[in-house]
């Protein structure tokens, strides 16, 4: 895994977690990867969409019944930052959504540095 996360972070950008929460909004969104419970035990970005990081790709996928309108809206128009715990698999989903030809970054430091930069989180 490391060395496909390590490959992955060589073709996608990151943005520190107030850049990214600062662009919340019609042009931008916030994609958290994390798993659910993780986000039940940890907590959650307000108004950020929940896509766990095994589902992201027919989330992705506009032609699919399981498309997630909030994503594929942005796929020409706008920009997702991708959260995850650490960053290791928010940049394999930016790169994944950079190859399904859309713009991502990883948040620098998921979802620990969001919350240390004292970003809004609720439970």
């Amino acid at each position: 895994m490391k060395d496909l996360v390590a490959e992955a972070q060589t073709r996608v950008a990151t943005v520190p977690p107030e850049h990214a929460a600062k662009n919340e909004g019609p042009a931008a969104l916030v994609l958290d990867v994390r798993e659910p419970g993780e986000l039940e035990t940890h907590g959650r970005v307000p108004d950020a969409l929940h896509v766990p990081r095994g589902l992201v790709e027919s989330r992705a996928d506009a032609t699919a019944t399981t498309a997630e309108a909030r994503l594929t809206d942005l796929r020409d128009t706008g920009c997702v930052h991708v959260l995850c715990g650490s960053g290791a698999r928010a940049a394999l989903v930016a790169d994944t959504l950079r190859s399904m030809g859309y713009e991502a970054t990883v948040i620098e430091g998921g979802f620990e540095a969001w919350k240390a930069k004292g970003l809004p989180v609720e439970s």
